[in-house]
């Protein structure tokens, strides 16, 4: 019986110029590819009188869109970052969804291993498709990305004086001192989105491969629509964290 084996650390396929490209950069482009090619197809089919599916598409955007008016206090506002939000959303979402098509992880190419502390070589099996959700990489770029949304926004929506004034405020020693504890609070934000996202998506993963390897048939059912959830929920997490920190930043002049 095989071994379980789980790598935390994405595999390298190739290299382009000198840049690793490994399988979770690679499904990456794959999920970019889908949703591209799913909205030309969504476009391409509207029509005046919408069918079901543009229908239900209609009806669920504009629920985010009102709740994201609702919470923005600001329809110019939540029309400006809707964009945003909804990709954040599908691209985690549908990068989770992917991890249980049939050969992602299970269909790579062999390598030459060298094992230099004990002076072992092997052959290594590299998946060619890995869930992106389950590299560090990935969950950090995208809370930078966030991060980056979110401080921009507040400097250009309050301008850059008072933005910074709620972290190194000098009236007094207490709010000088709360100040700091905020702007700490503020950068260990993209340490959480990226852990956060990673943690629940990569321990998914493997409790998915102890329960196919020991029960491999009907027990994996169950645990996999509960995956799926978590994928979900987790994808609407993010989602939703940079809404209501883009909602803190630019709090001031919503107002």
């Amino acid at each position: 019986m095989d071994a379980i084996h789980v790598s935390i650390k994405a595999g390298v396929l190739t290299h382009w110029f000198g840049i690793p490209i490994t399988n979770t950069l690679l499904m990456s482009w794959v999920v970019v590819i889908v949703l591209v090619t799913f909205a030309f197809i969504m476009r391409s089919k509207l029509k005046l009188i919408p069918s079901k599916m543009q229908l239900l598409m209609e009806i669920l955007l504009e629920q985010i869109l009102q709740f994201m008016e609702n919470t923005l206090e600001s329809k110019v506002l939540a029309m400006r970052y809707f964009p945003l939000i909804v990709s954040l959303f599908l691209f985690i979402f549908i990068a989770n969804l992917f991890e249980f098509i049939p050969g992602i992880g299970s269909i790579g190419v062999l390598a030459n291993e060298v094992n230099e502390a004990a002076g072992e070589h092997g052959t290594g099996f590299t998946p060619l498709l890995k869930s992106m959700n389950t590299d560090l990489n990935v969950t950090l770029a995208l809370s930078l990305i966030s991060f980056l949304v979110i401080e921009i926004s507040g400097i250009v929506m309050v301008g850059f004086f008072r933005y910074f004034s709620r972290f190194f405020n000098f009236q007094s020693p207490i709010m000088f001192f709360v100040g700091i504890i905020e702007f700490v609070s503020e950068l260990i934000r993209l340490i959480s989105f990226s852990f956060r996202l990673f943690g629940n998506i990569f321990a998914g993963e493997v409790l998915l491969s102890v329960v196919v390897f020991f029960v491999p048939f009907i027990m994996p059912v169950p645990f996999m629509a509960f995956e799926v959830f978590v994928g979900f929920m987790q994808a609407a997490i993010f989602s939703l964290l940079t809404l209501f920190f883009l909602k803190l930043a630019v709090t001031e002049v919503t107002h």
